[in-house]
Order: structure tokens, then C-alpha cells, then sequence
């Protein structure tokens, strides 16, 4: 996704993306030697297993061996689903699904729509400190109060921040009483309160606090997909960051809108190419976004999308089905027109659980190459098609060789969209 503060009344020339790699869950190893007992396991049992190392060898209700080295002090359960399927579980993270299939008839609508992205803010973010010029000399009262870049201010004296212009009120009125606020700030997982005294500008008159702040940031992005049957989406395929703390973005609410690309800016190695393009965030909007996660954003579409040819459902592939081999994908280079280009599944994991980056892709179509170099900041998003089935979105492009670079499967991209693509009886393992 291309990815810049978004500064001029919801009308932007976006150019810049910030990318995060989030590791979501480190794989349990699984091990070929035989301990020297067997467990069988039934429905909701469990073993504890409390030497790091220890092996254990368990068996499901069909008779499929498996053995585990606990990473740690533990336990292991057994959990039904459906039938005489079993998922292991170690300390709540399943470790392997059993005969899960994808309903027969589950078909998205392949995506591949440049799209404007606007998000709100949970709160105000702080993104940077500055030094305030007093008469003693310069500070920053916010740095000074302990307020940390990365910081999302969520209440000012008791009551509600939502945006930037909320702010300047309670600063001028503490100034002029010169009594501190009291800011209740969200800080990681937890919530902490601190003073903050504002002090007076003499070169305006203005009481400051030394802190830059953002209620909102605007972008370009790829759109994945398309349920029609839930109106739910997913688009880009990874998390939006902010370019300046380099964290997510932790939002309230949001909005995708039609986006026109005017230009591309052709990527070489060590200098990855981007698309440019503009949209106006009060007119042609088509959606919510209601969550910002590592496998993209997601929300409902409230208006029909501008989808061309490739606008009939499409079924999907999970994991463990996506070849290595020739592949296309879809994706805008100029103006709103969907174009297919070819590309090569380089390498893909059969991953068992929610997990990015599980495709390596190749771009191997000539025109492509010509006009981008390969993948371009503005692409994620961009579906990935094999043999008549959707498999994945890219979403990063490899810095050294702008000819390549990862994707996600779709099968993570749907769950986190909340859509239950399994068959009834059984469940995916997350």
C-alpha cells in the first residue's frame, strides 16, 4: 500500500508507504523420533508436560501417530471437531488441523481496484516531540509529562479526545488558569494518566504542549477481494503503519473510496517503485474499514464495485492446495482499469495456522516489468490467481530485487474478515 499523512481535506496525491513485519505465530516443531510412551488422546483430555524438551507422542481417534517436544512447561489438549477430527492444541495454539476442507461452493469476487484509503484515528496519536521557546529557555511540557511518541491520547480532564481540533481548547483554557491537564493516554495494552502543564509561546502568545499529534492518515492500497453474499471485504493483504512511529495504526473507524492512478514510479533494485494516484475522500466512497490487522483491512462495501471483466465469483484454494508454479495477478497501472499480468509462485507454505507472509511470488509478465521493475509500493492488496482459483495477495516487495517479493494466502485474509469458509461441523485452526 502507498501510505502518507493524510493533510489536505480528504484530497491527496498519496507517495509514500511505511511497511511492518509482524511475526504472528512461531511454528511448533514436530519431531520423527518415538518416546518411549504412547498417549491416546479423547475429546478435551489433557496431559502436562512440564520438562522443556520432553517428548510426547500422542495419537488421535483414527490412529495417526504424532510426536511434540513441549517448547516449555505446558499441556496439551485434544479438541473436537466434527467427526472423528482432532486438533492439538499447546497452550491454546492449535498445532495441526485434521481433514479440513473448504465448502464446495465458496466463491469470492477477485478484486484488484486501486482504492483511497482514510483512517481515524482511536484517539490522538502522538508522533513527535518539539521544543517549545520560553523565556527560560526551550522544552517540550510533553516530553518533559512523559508522554512517549507512539502514545494514543484518549482522554483530556476526564473527558473524550476523537480528534486534533479537540485538543486546542483544554490547552488554551489550562494555560490561562494555569492548571495541568490531566491525560489519560493508551500506551501498548495498558492505560496511564499524566500531567501536562502547556506553557506560553512569546513569539505568538500561544500556549503549546510540545507535541506533534494526528487524528487521521490516507493512502492508496489494492483491493483483495469481495463477498457479495456478506458485503465483506479484505484489501492489502498487511497492516497499516504509521510512517512516523513505525507501529500500527490503531483505529476507530475508517473509509475506502474509488482511486484513480495517474502515474508509476519504476522500481530498481535498493529502490523500491511506487504508483501515484489521487482520490477525494468526500465523494466515491464504497466502504467501511472496521479493522487494521496484519493480514490487511477489512469492513463492508456499500456500493457496487467498478469490476470490469473480472466480476464473476471466483472459488478459492487454502494453503496446503497453492502449487509452485505460473500464476497471474490482478492489479490497476493506469487509471481504474483491472489488468492481469503473469507471475510465478515461487515458493508457498502449507501454513496450519494464520500466519504472514506464506507465498513468495516472481513477476515474470515482460509488460509488467517494463512499466514497475516488478512489485510496486501501491500493489499490496493485488489478488493472486492459480488455475481458476484465488490463493493470496501480495503484499511486500523484496527491496534488493523489485522483481519479487511475498504474499499471503486468502484462506487468512477471509478468516480475518470474519467469513467461514469450512465446511459445517469443522473449523479452521487459528
Amino acid at each position: 500500500m502507498n501510505f502518507k499523512n493524510h493533510m489536505r481535506n480528504g484530497i491527496g496525491i498519496l507517495l509514500l508507504i511505511t511497511f511492518l513485519f509482524i511475526p504472528f505465530l512461531t511454528p511448533i516443531q514436530t519431531y520423527l523420533s518415538i518416546p518411549n510412551e504412547l498417549t491416546t488422546f479423547q475429546n478435551n483430555e489433557q496431559i502436562s508436560v512440564p520438562t522443556m524438551g520432553e517428548k510426547v507422542k500422542i495419537k488421535n481417534q483414527d490412529n495417526q501417530n504424532k510426536v511434540i517436544q513441549a517448547l516449555g512447561p505446558a499441556s496439551f489438549q485434544s479438541v473436537a471437531t466434527g467427526d472423528s477430527n482432532i486438533i492439538y492444541e499447546l497452550a491454546g495454539v492449535p498445532l495441526k488441523k485434521v481433514n479440513v476442507e473448504v465448502l464446495d461452493d465458496f466463491k469470492v469476487i477477485p478484486g484488484g481496484q486501486s482504492i483511497g484509503v482514510k483512517l481515524n484515528t482511536l484517539g490522538v496519536l502522538v508522533v513527535g516531540h518539539h521544543l517549545v521557546q520560553t523565556k527560560d529557555g526551550k522544552i517540550s511540557p510533553g516530553e518533559e509529562a512523559g508522554i512517549n511518541v507512539g502514545d494514543i491520547i484518549l482522554e483530556i480532564n476526564g473527558q473524550k479526545v476523537k480528534k486534533m481540533a479537540d485538543v486546542s481548547p483544554f490547552i488554551k483554557e489550562a494555560g490561562q488558569s494555569g492548571n495541568p491537564l490531566k491525560v489519560k493516554v493508551k500506551r501498548g495494552n495498558k492505560t496511564v494518566i499524566k500531567e501536562l502543564k502547556p506553557t506560553l509561546d512569546p513569539s505568538d502568545e500561544t500556549y503549546r504542549i510540545g507535541l506533534y499529534i494526528r487524528d487521521s492518515a490516507a493512502g492508496i492500497g489494492t483491493m483483495t477481494f469481495y463477498h457479495p453474499d456478506s458485503k465483506k471485504y479484505g484489501a492489502l493483504g498487511h497492516v497499516i503503519s504509521d510512517m512516523d512511529t513505525k507501529k500500527p495504526i490503531e483505529i476507530k473507524n475508517g473509509t475506502i473510496v474509488r482511486s484513480n492512478v495517474t502515474s508509476i514510479d519504476k522500481g530498481n533494485s535498493g529502490k523500491p517503485g511506487e504508483k501515484q494516484a489521487k482520490f477525494s475522500v468526500k465523494e466515491n466512497e464504497i466502504g467501511s474499514i472496521t479493522k487494521n490487522t496484519p493480514f490487511g483491512i477489512f469492513g463492508k462495501l456499500n456500493k457496487k464495485l467498478n469490476d470490469g471483466k473480472y466480476n464473476k465469483p471466483m472459488p478459492i484454494a487454502l494453503s496446503d492446495q497453492v502449487k509452485e508454479g505460473p500464476a497471474k495477478i490482478l492489479t490497476v497501472l493506469e487509471g481504474e482499469k483491472i489488468q492481469e499480468f503473469d507471475v510465478e509462485v515461487v515458493r508457498s507454505e502449507p501454513q496450519k495456522f494464520p500466519s504472514t507472509k506464506g507465498l513468495i511470488i516472481k513477476i515474470t509478465d515482460e509488460e509488467l516489468l517494463d512499466k514497475t521493475g516488478g512489485i510496486v509500493q501501491g500493489m499490496s492488496g493485488s489478488p493472486i490467481i492459480q488455475n481458476g482459483k484465488v490463493i493470496g495477495a501480495v503484499t511486500h516487495v523484496f527491496v534488493n530485487d523489485p522483481t519479487s517479493g511475498y504474499g499471503v494466502h486468502i484462506e487468512w485474509m477471509l478468516q480475518e474478515a470474519g467469513i467461514d469458509i469450512y465446511k459445517k461441523g469443522k473449523k479452521e485452526a487459528s
